[in-house]
């Protein structure tokens, strides 16, 4: 089945999978048309400021109330905050990549919290999962009361049939599915990404300043799905997330049953090749915020909760620079992945699929090898192609769980990258 977009980031858009099933000109008048029932679905407070008001109409098979009491699920390697069952200590981490599940495992049962912050319940910080899945969800959705959640794919693509229609996303894109929509994931094959799960304000694209109106990521490159339902009957299970627990309830029908809808709170996806990096072309580095697609403000200004910065294929042209990320020591936390490729960096260690977490005030910066290469390197321009690194950076910092530190895939001497300088 084709999948069909509708065109821009923060826009009010009007869909519906069946001709006439929106209301013209009212949410909810007292008989909607073809009998289905308004439901508005609010992703901020009421009152918030209009530019930042987040709000849809559904117009649904059935109310979402329609359900069953939820009852408490085992957690398997899923965590919330505050993140304390162990010490967070202040050395710098790095996993090589979480193999896929040999047995039958889908989205949920695959997750896996490598670390967070925050709380889920005062609406700060953040988590940072891995998901991996060899088999679609079929009769099972999952939704999430805690945060939006930001997929980035790195093995196999996805689909995200959401309530408000179907998202594809292979790796290179990073998609986001917003708080409280229901949704389930498919695949064709073995699967495994990245996720954030954002419990503070809704990502947005940062302000541009002095760069001015373009450059970055454009409102126009970012994809929202069209209104798709399906009208299933049945014995189905929707888990929820819900301060940190996971919780299940039954139904006797899909959920996916929004016919048509209204409004800007809705998923979307966005191509990582579209973003237009943004770097110096005389001589020394510019911060990497300069690299941010995606930002969730805190409460102080120039702040975030959350940026999400790529590294993606660029010309390097620095006259008398070194050319890679120089050491260095942030006040902002640091999780990295990457999708492919090599960083720039590190010259080995750093694998497709693998993270690292560099905490606040944590010195890192290039290895031995790459330091020895790029300070002594003939200097011209070059294309640094064939790589997509990724970060997401807090102001607070990432606490690993307990089972990312027993994990066998977590580098023991990840540190000695940095010995050996004369």
């Amino acid at each position: 089945m084709k999948i069909s977009y509708q065109s821009g980031f923060g826009n009010t858009f009007s869909t519906e999978a069946v001709k006439g099933a929106l209301p013209i000109g009212q949410n909810s008048p007292q008989k909607t048309p073809r009998g289905l029932y308004p439901e508005v679905l609010s992703g901020t407070a009421f009152t918030v400021p209009r530019a930042e008001n987040l709000s849809s109409w559904l117009y649904k098979l059935r109310p979402s109330a329609m359900h069953a009491p939820y009852r408490r699920l085992a957690q398997g390697l899923v965590r919330s905050g505050p993140f304390d069952e162990v010490d967070t200590p202040p050395n710098r981490l790095r996993w090589n990549p979480l193999p896929v599940p040999a047995k039958a495992t889908d989205f949920i049962d695959g997750l896996v919290t490598l670390a967070g912050s925050g709380d889920a319940g005062s609406q700060s910080g953040i988590a940072v999962h891995i998901y991996r899945a060899n088999r679609s969800m079929k009769d099972r959705f999952f939704t999430n009361a805690d945060g939006e959640l930001m997929f980035m794919p790195q093995q196999g693509a996805i689909e995200l049939f959401t309530e408000l229609g179907r998202l594809e996303v292979a790796p290179g894109e990073v998609a986001v599915v917003p708080r409280g929509v229901k949704f389930q994931v498919r695949i064709e094959g073995p699967a495994r990404g990245y996720l954030c799960e954002n419990y503070g304000a809704p990502f947005r694209l940062p302000e541009l300043g002095p760069i001015g109106s373009q450059g970055l990521a454009q409102k126009r490159d970012f994809l929202a799905p069209v209104a798709a339902f399906e009208d299933r009957s049945g014995s189905f299970q929707v888990v929820a997330k819900f301060l940190g627990g996971l919780w299940a309830s039954e139904l006797r029908h899909s959920p996916l049953d929004v016919v048509a809808w209204h409004g800007n709170y809705a998923p979307y996806k966005y191509d990582l090749a579209r973003f237009m990096a943004i770097n110096t072309v005389s001589f020394d580095h510019a911060d990497p915020s300069i690299f941010t697609v995606l930002s969730s403000p805190s409460g102080q200004p120039g702040v975030a909760n959350c940026d999400f910065v790529i590294f993606p294929p660029r010309w390097m042209v620095a006259e008398h620079t070194f050319r890679p990320p120089w050491f260095h020591r942030n006040m902002m936390s640091e999780l990295m992945g990457l999708v492919h490729g090599a960083y720039d960096a590190k010259a080995g260690g750093f694998l497709p699929g693998g993270i690292s977490i560099h905490n606040c005030m944590s010195a890192h910066g290039p290895d031995l090898a790459s330091y020895d290469k790029a300070s002594s390197v003939q200097l011209a321009p070059h294309k640094l192609d064939n790589t997509l690194a990724f970060m997401w950076e807090s102001r607070y910092a990432f606490r690993p769980t307990k089972a990312a530190l027993a994990a066998k895939q977590l580098q023991k001497n990840y540190d000695k990258v940095w010995d050996g300088f004369k």
